[in-house]
């Protein structure tokens, strides 16, 4: 099956179900792109991403997710990541940050970017902790990754506010990298 029929098939609704809220685009110098004011009348929430970073390094680092700005240890991680080699994973717990998709660094080819869809189940309970699930990747004629990824925000506050970072403190999002948050009805 497609994975557009995949997507359309799952439980998160078909693809009239996705509406549009937020896009945002990076500026070259921040590595940090914010959602905030969500509105609580979805049943999910989706971003897709296309990141770059402008490190000068080839491969990728990683795409983080912070909610409400929560900067204490209430997240955890668990990893997939596969590249035509090999396969590896990874399991954190008590993160400030989930790490939740790749983006590509600068001295890879011209117009590889980093590609990620990050589901939010259940974003707006007040009764359970909210669950993060990636698919993530990136292709460089024949190399690169791809990961499969989750994490846990162990809060049962509704999100109202999303943040996204790029690993590194000097690390910023070019201006190519485009950011779309959605909701799905329920």
């Amino acid at each position: 099956m497609p994975i557009l029929g995949i997507l359309a098939s799952s439980k998160l609704g078909s693809l009239s179900s996705f509406e549009s809220i937020a896009t945002a685009t990076g500026t070259g110098s921040s590595g940090t792109i914010t959602f905030s004011s969500i509105s609580s009348t979805y049943k999910h929430l989706q971003i897709r991403a296309l990141a770059r970073s402008t490190e000068a390094a080839t491969g990728f680092t990683n795409l983080l997710v912070q909610v409400n700005g929560d900067t204490a240890t209430n997240y955890s991680i668990h990893n997939l990541i596969g590249d035509g080699s090999g396969v590896s994973t990874v399991g954190y717990a008590s993160q400030s940050l989930m790490e939740l998709g790749a983006v590509v660094r600068n001295n890879e080819t011209a117009n590889i970017m980093g590609v990620s869809i990050i589901d939010i189940v259940d974003y707006a309970s007040t009764t359970k902790n909210k669950t993060f699930r990636s698919f993530s990747g990136w292709d460089a004629n024949g190399s690169g990754r791809n990961l499969l990824l989750s994490s846990a925000w162990y809060s049962t506050s509704a999100i109202n506010s999303l943040t996204i970072k790029i690993s590194g403190a000097t690390n910023y999002f070019t201006t190519n990298s485009t950011f779309a948050l959605y909701g799905i009805k329920g």
